[in-house]
């Protein structure tokens, strides 16, 4: 069990490249090796969770080579290449991977189950369950069938109009998947736009997708064409925790380039702007159908304010990071309508208040969100990531900002999404 130790620093200053988005990297994977023919996928993720859902792919029977030099390639053979696993899959620590892979596996006439590690096996699975049975699938699981291991009995699906209470694209992926395999139109609507990698990819593997507003159409059963040279831009959720430690600690000038600026993803760009950060896009382009453009950040005070609504599917993932920026602000943050952090690798609700109090931070947790005093003079503490990703990260960076020492136990975990990050971290100090 690693243990990360942070020293206050200076400044940061350079300029950097991040490991590909993780989201894109799974469904680059799923949608190759669902395609007919041959995909190369550049800055593939080589992080844990990615990797899962590629050694579930190759159990499913598809040919993967690598990743070697953050490059995968799958040589798909269309639905037909699509097997019976000889064995149980497991996901890992991947939700993503496993909701998706779930999604795939109901409409293929095979039986296969689909587990992952303790974390995961707590985590809820039925809105995705849901759906998939709406359209025929047969799934059974623990605890009245909402949790792993998952008993899969594929099945000819039937495409449905499912409107859906929450804005999830892990839900909303599910079902797009198994609507390719379906019979008829599969039609997915949402309360809030989730982020929309999936529907630009399938676009660019050859699928029509139908979007009017917050619905999303596919009509099976229908065959990917291979995507060919497909690059995978940086992850924006990675990129922020250097945006806000650019943000929080003074004299910073940091440039990070080829990030994904997809605006399903960068609320945390547009929360930000709101809260007086100085924050520029640069050489902003498109990118196998995806936004991409370098993001320079200088230090800049910040102001409280408050986060909630539409906006919250937007960054999720970085609300445990913009928790460190809203301490370091001027006056109080409220973050509303952020229940499905109860849900994800720990109870990140809980996680974030418990932890920031370590370091000296005033903050309440609500049902659904987060309190929090600003102006906080961060004192080094010994936290502990829970096994969460994401908390390890946002600890390391306030404790770049706080007086002392910071130690960050189960500190491993970051290798589930981000494996370079002390490197990164260490290539931006300024002795």
């Amino acid at each position: 069990m690693n243990t990360l130790t942070i020293k206050p620093v200076k400044t940061l200053s350079g300029c950097v490249s991040i490991p590909g988005d993780k989201s894109i990297s799974h469904r680059a994977a799923i949608l190759s090796s669902l395609a007919q023919g041959t995909t190369k996928i550049y800055n593939f993720l080589t992080a844990a969770d990615c990797l899962s859902t590629v050694e579930c792919l190759k159990k499913m029977g598809v040919s993967i080579e690598g990743p070697v030099n953050n490059t995968l390639v799958v040589h798909g053979q269309g639905p037909a290449g699509i097997k019976e696993p000889l064995d149980v899959l497991n996901a890992g620590n991947s939700g993503t991977s496993m909701r998706l892979l779930t999604g795939v596996l109901a409409s293929f006439p095979f039986y296969s189950v689909i587990t992952g590690d303790r974390s995961l096996r707590e985590r809820p699975m039925e809105r995705v369950l849901y759906p998939l049975q709406k359209m025929g699938a047969e799934i059974a699981g623990r605890k009245g069938s909402t949790r792993a291991p998952l008993a899969i009995t594929g099945k000819k699906l039937s495409g449905i109009q499912y409107v859906s209470t929450v804005a999830s694209a892990q839900v909303k992926t599910a079902v797009l998947l198994a609507g390719l395999q379906a019979y008829g139109k599969t039609t997915f609507t949402e309360p809030a736009l989730s982020r929309d990698h999936t529907e630009k990819m399938l676009e660019h593997f050859g699928i029509p997708v139908t979007k009017s507003g917050l619905t999303v159409s596919v009509r099976g059963p229908c065959t990917l064409k291979a995507g060919g040279d497909f690059t995978v831009p940086g992850d924006i959720s990675s990129a922020a925790f250097f945006i806000i430690a650019a943000c929080i600690i003074p004299a910073s000038d940091i440039t990070i380039c080829g990030v994904g600026v997809n605006p399903t993803r960068a609320g945390i760009i547009d929360v930000l702007t709101k809260m007086g950060a100085n924050i520029s896009i640069q050489n902003e382009r498109i990118e196998c159908g995806e936004s991409v453009a370098d993001i320079r950040v200088l230090y800049a005070p910040l102001q409280g304010t408050s986060i909630g609504g539409d906006i919250i599917p937007r960054l999720i993932d970085e609300i445990p990071i913009l928790s460190v920026a809203a301490a370091a602000a001027q006056g109080e943050t409220v973050i509303t309508g952020a229940e499905e952090l109860k849900y994800k690798e720990t109870d990140r609700l809980k996680a974030v208040a418990e932890e920031l109090r370590k370091m000296g931070v005033n903050i309440k947790e609500l049902p659904d969100g987060l309190v929090i005093e600003g102006n906080t003079k961060f004192n080094g503490a010994c936290c502990h990531s829970r096994g969460d990703h994401r908390m390890a990260m946002a600890l390391s960076i306030a404790g770049l900002a706080a007086a002392g020492e910071t130690t960050v136990n189960d500190a491993d975990c970051v290798d589930i999404s981000f494996p370079q990050f002390g490197d990164v971290l260490n290539s931006l100090v300024v002795e």
